[in-house]
């Protein structure tokens, strides 16, 4: 379960693996570009000593094998580097000589190899003939006897030679290593990425941070900005389909006790709870439900706004007494949905909200309408959410994904049962769908609409198309919506 996480955080922040990659092969490539190129030139020692017999080759050869790596260091001594810059003026000091030259054996075999290092192609080479001649000579001033013998003898048997091209730099590995970097560091960086970010991503987390299940996945869609609400042509969007599919879910969360007034909040303002709202008490006006929409909150109504209603009177001026609900309800479009507006802005929107007449408004509602919605304040905001809630049926909680932490969410959850409010579920408002899935629905939606002969046209549903006092009645058929309504 773990890498299955980690990679969806990888999927989720490709582009710090795709960015990642790219820095590093710029990286790889500009140091590879300002490298300066080396050629190396090396010659191969041959160590060898006089022997009378087998018995003494397999000696001897034991002794060559042990003396060879002391051979190695004497190649980079300083008394060898000073011989060679006496011997050869290349303009290179003793130590400088000396950092060139690396040396390596072959166990096993009494082989030595020496290579010089160097950005100059000539000097090199020079630095490996006069290393070679040098060295010879030292070895035989060094293992000389006082009787003028050698116990052993030293021939170059390869080289010196340089190599024809530059051994570095190598395009071809650097922009192969720098890509293997940059791609373990660019998972590396998405994984770490995605274990620090706190914000809800998909519907299993928000399931686990409310602890209750999900009744809808409403997904993301670029012109729901501008159209809100899930008509006309938005009617047929995919937007439109997970609306309905929440309303479906929504009416059978619990067919023993079902919710007939709901109330719809968030953990925060701005993770769509009152277009949510709104769009599904249009889905379940067109199922034919008796639907009253109600705006309670009071603080920052939009209700109106969205579906082009005259706010200047309705819950709060209910609640005071100055009017009755029957005559403030709006109806809005062609079909059996009411609307109840904000109305004035009170000072005490808690205390009003909580009041025994919002109780007794809610009990009238109930007996008027087959279902009431109830838009309310966000819940870590102000209390405001969890007043109404704890006088409704139940609650609904929307998130917006990628917006709010899973701390706030559950923090959210929590205010709600503290109350013992019934959470119906949550809906992820603003979803990522994939691709596959969107197109699937597209194209079932074109196929379903040349079957039917005709492609569904924009309906005037909007109160702003009939008005505020809009329906076939206008105001005045309120009654007959809401017959029980208080007067």
């Amino acid at each position: 379960m773990e890498l299955l996480r980690h990679l969806r955080h990888v999927r989720r922040h490709w582009w710090v693996v795709l960015v990642t990659v790219m820095v590093l092969l710029g990286v790889s490539a500009f140091l590879t570009v300002r490298a300066k190129p080396r050629y190396v030139a090396s010659v191969t020692f041959f160590v060898t000593t006089p022997n009378s017999g087998v018995s003494d080759a397999y000696q001897g050869g034991l002794f060559l094998q042990q003396r060879v790596k002391s051979y190695a260091d004497l190649l980079t001594s300083d008394r060898l580097a000073q011989s060679v810059v006496a011997e050869t003026p290349v303009g290179l000091t003793a130590d400088e000589v000396r950092n060139r030259v690396t040396t390596s054996t072959e166990t096993g075999t009494v082989l030595l190899r020496a290579s010089v290092n160097d950005t100059d192609q000539t000097r090199a080479l020079r630095v490996t003939e006069s290393l070679a001649a040098k060295f010879v000579e030292l070895v035989e001033k060094v293992e000389t006897t006082p009787e003028g013998k050698a116990p052993l003898k030293i021939e170059v048997v390869s080289g010196p030679r340089v190599s024809a091209s530059p051994v570095s730099p190598q395009p071809a590995r650097n922009l192969t290593l720098g890509g293997l970097i940059g791609l373990v560091l660019g998972v590396g960086l998405a994984v770490l990425r995605g274990v620090a970010d706190v914000r809800l991503r998909d519907s299993a987390g928000l399931q686990r941070a409310t602890g209750s299940p999900l009744l809808g996945e409403i997904p993301f869609e670029t012109g729901a900005r501008a159209k809100p609400l899930i008509i006309g042509d938005a009617a047929n969007s995919a937007r439109a389909e997970a609306v309905r599919k929440l309303r479906t879910n929504l009416r059978f969360v619990d067919v023993h006790e079902p919710a007939r007034v709901i109330a719809v909040t968030s953990a925060l303002q701005g993770e769509g709870k009152t277009t949510l709202s709104c769009n599904l008490a249009i889905a379940l006006a067109e199922a034919g439900w008796r639907v009253l929409l109600v705006d309670a909150d009071l603080r920052r109504p939009k209700v109106d706004e969205y579906l082009g209603l005259d706010a200047g009177v309705g819950l709060t001026d209910v609640l005071v007494g100055d009017v009755q609900v029957g005559d403030v309800v709006q109806r809005w479009g062609d079909k059996s949905m009411l609307v109840l507006p904000s109305g004035s802005a009170p000072p005490n929107p808690s205390e009003l909200l909580g009041s025994k007449a919002m109780s007794d408004l809610l009990l009238a509602l109930r007996e008027s309408a087959d279902i009431v919605i109830i838009d309310t304040a966000p819940l870590l905001a102000v209390t405001d959410g969890v007043v109404v809630a704890v006088q409704a049926d139940g609650a609904l909680l929307v998130t917006q994904q990628g917006r709010t932490s899973r701390s706030q969410v559950a923090a959210a959850a929590r205010s709600l049962h503290s109350v013992s409010v019934r959470l119906l579920g949550c809906v992820l408002n603003m979803a990522k769908v994939a691709k596959a899935e969107a197109y699937q629905y597209e194209a079932y939606r074109v196929v379903t609409s040349i079957a039917a002969g005709s492609v569904p046209t924009e309906r005037s549903t909007s109160g702003r198309h009939s008005g505020t006092t809009t329906g076939v009645n206008g105001v005045a058929d309120h009654t007959q919506e809401l017959t029980r309504l208080p007067r």
